[in-house]
Order: C-alpha cells, then sequence, then structure tokens
C-alpha cells in the first residue's frame, strides 16, 4: 500500500471524521501535543535553567508575577523561594512527569496485556491465578501500592542512591499498580477471540500457539487498550504528583508537577500564592485534557456509537 492511499484511508476514516468534528477531541489534542513539545524541548523553549544552581540568585526569590506591580518581565510567571523561575521549572516539571507517566503506562500495558493474553488463551488454573491476582489488586488503591513499593526501595537503598533512581521507582510502583485494568480487557477480548474459525484454521495447519496469541488474537484487543492507556496517562501523572506532593517521589533538585506543589504550599498562606497555584494549573489542565482524549477515544472506537 502506497503512502499516498494510507493517508486517503486515513483522512475518510470514521476516527478522523470523528476527531474534525469533535471541538473538545481537537483542543485536548492540541493541549496535549503542545505540553509534550514544551516537555521534550524544555532546554531550548525554557526562559531559564532552574536545576543550574549557578544561574540561580536569592535576591529573586519570591519575585511575583510579571503583571503584579512588584513583578518583573523576566519572570512571567515569577519565581519561588530559591529564585527559580516558575515558568521554566513547569516545562521541566512537566518533562519528569510525562516521562514517568508514559513509561509507567508502558509497563502496565506490557505486563497486563501478556498476562491477560495467557490467561484468556490458556485458561484453566492460569487463568485462575492470574484473574484471582488482579481481583485482590484492584481491591487495593493504586496509591497506597505505589507508597508501599516506594517505602520498601527506601528501606532497602541508601538514601543518595534511591535519589538518583527516585524516577525509575516512582515508575514501577505507579506501573505495578495498574496493570489489572489491562490484564482483564486483554483476556475478555482473548475469551471472544480464541474460538472463531481463523483461530481454529491456524491450529489446524500447525501454527505455535504463542504465535496465534501474539499475532492473530492480540491484534484485536488494541483498541481498548489504547482507550485505558490513555485515561491511565492521566491517573499515573496525577498518582505521581500525589507520591511526590508527599514526600516519597521526586526530590527537590529534581521537581516534577507534584514536587513543585509541594514546595509552593508552604508559601501558600503566606502570600506567595504563585508558587503552588501555576504548578497545580499545569496539572489540573494536562489531566483534563488526557482525560477528553482518553473519553473521545472511547467513544469514536465503540462501534455502537457510529
Amino acid at each position: 500500500m502506497s503512502d499516498t492511499t494510507l493517508r486517503a484511508r486515513l483522512r475518510e476514516s470514521d476516527i478522523w471524521w470523528s476527531f474534525r468534528h469533535s471541538p473538545l477531541a481537537v483542543a485536548a489534542a492540541l493541549v496535549t501535543v503542545l505540553y509534550f513539545l514544551g516537555a521534550i524541548f524544555a532546554p531550548w523553549v525554557a526562559p531559564f535553567d532552574p536545576f543550574d544552581v549557578k544561574s540561580l540568585n536569592l535576591m529573586d526569590a519570591f519575585t511575583p508575577p510579571a503583571w503584579n506591580e512588584n513583578g518583573s518581565a523576566r519572570h512571567l510567571l515569577g519565581t519561588d523561594n530559591q529564585g527559580r523561575d516558575v515558568l521554566s521549572a513547569i516545562l521541566y516539571g512537566s518533562r519528569v512527569s510525562l516521562v514517568i507517566g508514559l513509561a509507567a503506562i508502558v509497563l502496565s500495558v506490557t505486563t497486563g496485556v501478556l498476562l491477560g493474553l495467557l490467561a484468556g488463551y490458556r485458561g484453566g488454573w492460569v487463568e485462575a491465578v492470574v484473574m484471582r491476582l488482579a481481583d485482590i489488586q484492584l481491591t487495593v488503591p493504586a496509591i497506597l501500592i505505589a507508597l508501599t513499593l516506594d517505602g520498601v526501595a527506601r528501606v532497602v537503598l541508601p538514601r543518595n542512591v534511591h535519589d538518583d533512581i527516585a524516577i525509575w521507582v516512582l515508575v514501577l510502583s505507579i506501573g505495578v499498580a495498574y496493570w489489572p485494568q489491562f490484564a482483564r480487557v486483554t483476556r475478555a477480548t482473548t475469551l471472544a477471540e480464541k474460538n472463531k474459525d481463523y483461530v481454529n484454521a491456524a491450529r489446524l495447519i500447525g501454527v505455535p500457539g504463542a504465535r496465534i496469541a501474539l499475532a492473530h488474537v492480540l491484534p484485536n484487543a488494541w483498541g481498548p487498550v489504547l482507550v485505558i492507556a490513555t485515561i491511565e496517562l492521566a491517573l499515573a501523572v496525577i498518582a505521581e504528583a500525589s507520591l511526590s506532593y508527599l514526600g516519597v517521589g521526586m526530590p527537590a533538585t529534581q521537581p516534577s508537577l507534584g514536587t513543585l506543589i509541594r514546595i509552593g504550599n508552604a508559601f501558600l498562606f503566606s502570600g506567595e500564592w504563585w508558587i503552588v497555584i501555576f504548578p497545580a494549573l499545569a496539572l489540573v489542565i494536562l489531566s483534563l485534557a488526557v482525560n477528553l482524549l482518553g473519553d473521545w477515544l472511547r467513544d469514536a472506537l465503540n462501534p455502537k456509537l457510529r
């Protein structure tokens, strides 16, 4: 199939039509893309490097936003208690939050899809064990699982080592917490597909079971998995922010949006409201945009709503 034909089919697809006729989806996609671009190109678009200690000036600390009478045009959204530019800190913090959220979702999708595929295709005691593990984990709040794993890591690892690998501890903690949803959806799709004629025909000609499951059954599960992954990305970013706000996430030297909110919260009632309000607003807008995108994708992939 040529690139021209592929582009033509995409333009004529129901999903593209649905996207073009959904103002909320278009707006959410634009906001999400801007966040990703800002995070990726933060070193080039941020006015300052908030992690460069040599560039910080304590005399600039607690500078209000530029439109305030005591504000400075150099710092559009003001500065924090260390003189760090709040806008730059948000751009760099969004990068950390998105990296953790994406990596955690990749881990959740990989674990959940493989286990769900195995449970649905093999059945028997394998299915029973996997699904009971998923049911048990679903009864425990994801944030509690993440707190437990992070606490274990803090006990096992020296403090300086934990701070160095804090981002990967968060990825593991959040990723482990969200796999059951993907496993349940993949298992349900596998159960619906594994007894169809094309699967039986593949068995008759001697195609190995693993190849049948991965090459023929799994593609039918990607639609629902993609919808859940989009929505779970927003939840993963919020989970990271919650952990960092509680002081068990990213250290202050590598702040995420949650860390910035925790730092700014200490100065909220002393009048320096911008230190917490703008990072919190950035988190809310990002989560809302990704959720709206996930809601649209769920409706667009639902044949009953077409």
